[in-house]
């Protein structure tokens, strides 16, 4: 396969710090036993112990085993755009996509993995719907249309994935590494743990053990080599307000390598474009009230978008928040779940019958724009911003699960290098600064702005760019907990230009305690006080009007956090 990449985007490349356990403090530095330890150094260690930053487990996904190892990584190179020495790529993508394998789906693979790539994204995951069609024929049937399009277009990575009906719970995206063993993982994951295949959407302690089981199952196949790599994301999580707080926490407890985040933002961003001329419903297609299975706790204002982003993540010291102040890495994204694209006039082929064939027949010309449909392109809209080493299906995986992600929507920006630095070492988006107590510590961000017009044709313009910190206090005793009180803006810097690059500096002054920061930016069209009050968030994005949302007028972006851990 050649990597050579035609896009005419530009990759943004970052340049991570060094440090090895060599450089630890003694307190963080497990080689070194409690009894070697001076008596100060000891009492820092044990209380890093109570936050679950320090202990059994580490390498399995705590913020000093997992994500702080982020700063160790390879040259990248990739074509002509090769990273600076020491640098990552930033590659564009989304793992959420639907074809014609999908019970509500129209298009081909081939069509999707074109318009990704028109829209410059570097690789995505075709997830179609877990069903009985799918999991008894659709799985085997999709593969060869994925491994054609990997050939037909080799400068977009495609994943082969399927949207798993979380038993007891929402949908997900559960992905591999291609191999030889890609089709038959996921055949055996879908007809095993499926909450629609096997009968198993109920809120039951019997199905949220299922849904365990299966990201164990996802686990040891990797385990077993029978794939290289696999990854779980929560899709649309806030939606139906059925991922309770306790579930979330259990799947990424269980195994924090394989479930690593969830959908900051959901797709359908273009549901919330007033009618006539759009579907006018909410964005992501946050349209809906409490059910049956639905968790008790969650206000109203849960099921509603809040500058398309998902409550969970919008909410300054909300749900998000709640699991970072544990210490435990969670990872944003944003896609399009694109099924039926606003604006596009095909239909399904004729005659299809998707019950007995697993697909829908080829899609044609309709005739018309379907003004109706929620959804845009892959790329079109949302994206999802990957720190890779370089350009291939391992790197994104890793990256992803490193935390090296941040997210955008309409092109608000087109780089973002985030930095928290002490003396001569830094860390990038997910990673762990490990400094003496009492370090200086500064957050450096460069961020390149828009760098030509989006889709819906005007050049976007960042007005402000916030600072979003909060303390690490260790594990929380209630599982449903989904705020915490620390967690606030920190610093809002205005942007006062329109084009080129801008460079903001905050200091975060001499650090005692474990903390994390993390950034969001927006163009400042629509804005509210956060539903924590002025005192924590000043100027949040707002609750989106049901029916009156057009995603272009309310663009943001989201960073994921960096942690300083202090000895």
């Amino acid at each position: 396969m050649s990597h050579g990449h035609r896009h005419g985007h530009g990759h943004h490349h970052h340049h991570p710090g060094g440090g090895d356990s060599s450089s630890l403090p003694p307190a963080l530095d497990m080689s070194v036993s409690d009894e070697e330890l001076t008596p100060s150094q000891l009492s820092r260690r044990s209380m890093l112990r109570r936050t679950g930053l320090l202990g059994a487990g580490l390498a399995a996904g705590s913020v000093l085993g997992g994500a702080g190892q982020a700063a160790a990584a390879a040259p990248a190179s990739h074509g002509s755009n090769s990273a600076r020495s020491g640098g990552y790529l930033w590659l564009a993508g989304d793992h959420h996509i639907h074809t014609q394998y999908s019970s509500d789906g129209k298009y081909r693979v081939i069509d999707h993995v074109r318009q990704a790539n028109a829209h410059g994204l570097d690789w995505m995951v075709i997830t179609d719907h877990g069903s009985e069609e799918h999991a008894r024929i659709g799985v085997e049937k999709v593969n060869p249309d994925i491994v054609a399009a990997r050939r037909q277009i080799d400068d977009t990575l495609v994943f082969q994935g399927l949207e798993w009906n979380i038993p007891a719970a929402e949908h997900g995206t559960v992905f591999v590494h291609p191999g030889k063993n890609e089709v038959a993982v996921l055949k055996e994951f879908e007809n095993s743990f499926d909450g629609a295949v096997k009968k198993a959407t109920g809120n039951t302690a019997a199905n949220e053990a299922l849904a365990i089981a299966g990201v164990n199952f996802l686990a040891e196949q990797v385990r077993r080599r029978k794939v290289a790599d696999v990854l779980f994301l929560a899709n649309h999580p806030a939606r139906k307000g059925i991922d309770s707080p306790h579930e979330i926490r259990a799947w990424r407890d269980a195994q924090p390598t394989i479930a690593v985040g969830m959908e900051g933002a959901p797709g359908h961003q273009a549901a919330g474009l007033p009618a006539p001329q759009g579907p006018g419903s909410g964005r992501g297609y946050y349209d809906n009230s409490p059910g049956a299975d639905s968790f008790p706790g969650y206000p109203l204002e849960s099921y509603r978008t809040w500058g398309g982003f998902d409550w969970m993540t919008a909410t300054v010291g909300g749900l998000w928040d709640s699991l970072l102040a544990e210490g435990k890495p969670w990872w944003i994204t944003a896609n399009s779940d694109s099924h039926s694209v606003y604006a596009d006039s095909a239909v399904r082929g004729p005659n299809s019958d998707f019950k007995a064939d697993g697909r829908y027949n080829d899609p044609v010309y309709g005739g018309g724009l379907n003004l109706a449909d929620g959804d845009y392109w892959p790329g079109q809209y949302s994206r999802t911003h990957v720190g890779a080493v370089d350009f291939s299906y391992k790197a994104v995986m890793d990256g992803i699960r490193a935390g090296r992600v941040w997210v955008d929507h309409g092109g608000l920006i087109s780089g973002l290098d985030a930095q928290l630095r002490c003396g001569g070492k830094a860390v990038t988006l997910g990673g762990m600064l490990q400094v003496r107590r009492g370090s200086q510590v500064d957050l450096v961000v460069e961020i390149s702005l828009a760098n030509g017009p989006n889709w819906a044709q005007f050049l976007p313009a960042l007005a402000r760019v916030d600072v979003i910190q909060g303390d690490v206090t260790g594990r929380v005793a209630d599982k449903d907990t989904f705020i915490t009180p620390s967690t606030r803006v920190v610093k809002s810097f205005e942007v006062n230009k329109s084009t080129g690059s801008v460079r903001l500096t905050h200091s975060l002054g001499r650090v005692d305690k474990p903390v994390y920061v993390r950034l969001r930016g927006t163009d400042g069209n629509r804005g509210a006080v956060g539903l924590r009050g002025a005192a924590v968030d000043p100027a949040g994005p707002a609750m989106d009007v049901l029916g009156d949302a057009d995603p272009w007028k309310d663009l943001w972006f989201y960073s994921n956090p960096m942690w300083v851990l202090p000895a």
